[in-house]
């Protein structure tokens, strides 16, 4: 938009994933350099898109894909649920943010390409970066490496941490994350002061206390923020307003969640 290119193409999401049919509806309506963006992993409830339905239809219309899988990336790990991302291989370009589920810090973000030639940009020259004598004298290349240059390398924080870990670790830390989610969520499901917006699609629980205005759901949030008791995330969705709580510790266990669940009881406005 900075650029002046045209607004998107909104497709709709019944359910909260892209609709196959509406999104071949308005590629046919298209013409010239088309490129859809699926998700793998939303921020509100972490829904996948339908990945191989959608890869389908651009392939029908010459349109390019690009999944973000900045959240549900990470399933790729688990042995267990990374056949939930079949259709991700379809992508043209995947993006990947791996301070969820790779445990990274926040900025240690990636874009995948299946075509290395898209990745072309990073051979641009500067001389004042990548002077050719200098390379050729042995030092290092700062634009080849990346389009950040001089910003700090958390690629070497990622490298470090599959070499220590592995896949299968890796795997393992989903595994347990994902497992906590669908135990918290049953917890919610049990009680009798809370709603649950529905199972977590991975590690994401939307949940509300029971017969509440939304503005006293806003306020229980910022009561256990502010007081330094509980860190829970929002989401408006279905026109309500959700607590959510995504679970990234592998280490938290049953009573942690329902003792969570109590600071929230127990700080709600009615």
């Amino acid at each position: 938009w900075l650029l002046g290119l045209p607004r998107p193409v909104v497709v709709p999401a019944p359910a909260g994933v892209l609709d196959p049919a509406a999104l071949d509806d308005a590629l046919s309506g298209l013409s010239g350099p088309l490129l859809v963006a699926a998700t793998a992993g939303t921020t509100d409830t972490g829904r996948i898109d339908p990945l191989p339905e959608i890869a389908a239809r651009c392939r029908a219309h010459g349109a390019r894909l690009h999944i973000d899988a900045a959240y549900g990336g990470g399933l790729l790990f688990s042995d267990r649920h990374r056949t939930r991302l079949a259709g991700l291989d379809a992508a043209d370009t995947v993006t990947l943010d791996l301070h969820k589920l790779g445990w990274q810090p926040v900025a240690a973000g990636l874009l995948a390409v299946r075509d290395a030639r898209d990745l072309a940009a990073l051979h641009q020259r500067a001389d004042y970066l990548n002077a050719d004598d200098d390379t050729e004298a042995g030092l290092p290349d700062l634009l080849g490496r990346s389009p950040r240059t001089t910003r700090r390398p958390d690629v070497l924080k990622i490298a470090v941490t599959l070499k220590t870990l592995g896949r299968t670790g890796l795997g393992a830390l989903v595994d347990q994350v994902c497992d906590r989610a669908r135990e918290f969520a049953a917890l919610i499901a049990a009680h009798p002061g809370y709603e649950l917006y529905d199972r977590p699609a991975i590690s994401t629980v939307l949940f509300r206390p029971a017969g509440v205005p939304d503005d006293a759901v806003a306020a229980v949030r910022r009561t256990l923020l502010t007081g330094g008791r509980a860190v829970l995330g929002r989401a408006r969705t279905d026109g309500r307003l959700w607590l959510k709580a995504t679970l990234l510790n592998p280490h938290a266990r049953p009573h942690d969640l329902a003792a969570l669940l109590e600071l929230v009881e127990g700080n709600t406005p009615r």
